[in-house]
């Protein structure tokens, strides 16, 4: 993208802080952030990726490391602002112990993944260096619980995607 994800404002606001109160109001809590060096948001915990050009797989893994001892994690992406609140709501109460649930955008799985952290542990270790959970979802089908939602699961990683995506609204 050219600039940090996170910083990038959108639609009058950064994509952290759309991404913060979809969790929020989704029903997340405690909110947790994986962020860079200096970044700042207020009321959540703040999680920070000291190298965060190792990749997405890097930010995942602290932030499975932060959230030890809770019963499940639910990733939702910064630069998915098509994600909303509800979607993160749906899917977080669809989740099931030893399941994993996935958001479905008219067929299309994206964002929120929910699962516990032993189900995320064992996503890391299949994990390339900037991938999450698609090759455990991949591995063990049987394990998903694809979640109807409602949303715009794009993923905005260049300028032409940006472009794209506010050109549709």
């Amino acid at each position: 993208m050219g600039t940090p994800k996170a910083d990038l404002v959108v639609a009058g606001r950064r994509l952290l802080d759309g991404a913060i109160e979809a969790a929020r109001a989704g029903g997340c809590d405690p909110v947790l952030a994986v962020v860079r060096p200096g970044t700042q948001a207020p009321g959540v915990r703040l999680i920070v990726n000291p190298a965060p050009e190792r990749g997405m797989r890097s930010s995942l893994a602290l932030a499975v490391t932060a959230a030890e001892g809770a019963a499940a994690l639910a990733v939702l992406l910064v630069d998915a602002p098509g994600v909303g609140a509800d979607a993160v709501r749906e899917v977080v109460l669809a989740w099931r112990p030893g399941r994993i649930a996935v958001g479905r955008y008219a067929g299309r799985r994206g964002h929120p993944t929910v699962m516990a952290l032993d189900l995320w542990h064992v996503a890391l270790g299949l994990a390339g260096p900037d991938e999450g959970a698609r090759a455990l979802l991949t591995a063990h089908p049987q394990l998903v619980d694809d979640v109807d939602v409602a949303g715009d699961p794009a993923d905005l990683d260049t300028p032409a995607d940006l472009a794209s995506w506010l050109s549709a609204r």
